[in-house]
């Protein structure tokens, strides 16, 4: 599992962060090199802090900007610099940074463009999930079906949406909860397909369908536009490919 580098200047780091790798340390990702561990090495961060007597996030967080759940996979922003660190994290918070997702839902979404808008929280009896509750926060998610793909399996002839999506908030899990919420599932998604269909789906793609494919954002110093992509990764695109027009 390796994580591959995009663009890399004095300010900033893109990375393709691949499916199964873990973003951020915890106490729970001892046994697993997450890219935040990736990151430490490759520039020394523990030393700077130390050198630095810093505590700030940038070194607790190691410039990690933002995060992307372990298997999805795409592009991820790190700030080499405390004042590039600063300045992207206030255009996220400002919603200045452009997101678009890939994602492989269940059925035939309608209509095919569309925005959800609902509140998403913690859920109180389960804290691991997140739903569509009163006491959340707003976010909203645009979204346009690009196709409509076919898994058959001998009398079995189920529709799957190619959906891009464009997260205009950044709550946790959110295209996933959203898209539960209208009832079209990401396909072997372990927390919101419900039990039996990930568990089928998962015998055919053992990671969830969601990719970051893409990101706009002003660079950090130079305040020019930057625009980067990521194609689907081989296990996805393989898994189109087996699927019918």
């Amino acid at each position: 599992m390796e994580t591959k580098v995009i663009f890399e200047d004095e300010d900033l780091l893109v990375l393709d962060k691949p499916s199964g790798m873990i973003v951020n340390k915890a106490d729970t990702t001892k046994d697993h090199v997450t890219v935040q561990d990736w990151v430490e090495k490759r520039f020394k961060i523990e030393d700077l802090r130390i050198k630095n007597n810093d505590e700030s996030d940038f070194y607790k967080r190691s410039g990690i900007v933002h995060r992307l759940d372990k298997e999805t996979s795409g592009i991820l922003l790190v700030a080499k610099t405390l004042e590039a660190f600063i300045n992207l994290q206030a255009q996220f918070k400002e919603r200045k940074v452009q997101k678009t997702y890939i994602a492989l839902a269940h059925g035939e979404i309608e209509p095919a463009e569309g925005e959800i808008s609902v509140s998403v929280g913690r859920l109180p009896w389960n804290r691991k999930r997140f739903g569509v509750i009163a006491e959340g926060r707003e976010s909203t998610t645009e979204y346009k079906v690009l196709s409509i793909k076919y898994y058959v399996s001998g009398k079995e002839r189920e529709p799957l949406s190619l959906v891009e999506l464009k997260p205009k908030t950044g709550r946790t899990h959110q295209i996933r909860v959203h898209l539960q919420y209208i009832k079209h599932p990401i396909f072997a998604d372990p927390l919101y397909a419900g039990r039996k269909t990930s568990k089928r789906d998962r015998k055919l793609l053992p990671r969830i369908f969601l990719h970051a494919s893409k990101i706009s954002f002003s660079h950090p110093a130079a305040s020019e536009m930057m625009s980067f992509e990521s194609p689907l990764p081989e296990d996805l695109n393989n898994f189109l490919l087996r699927l019918k027009a």
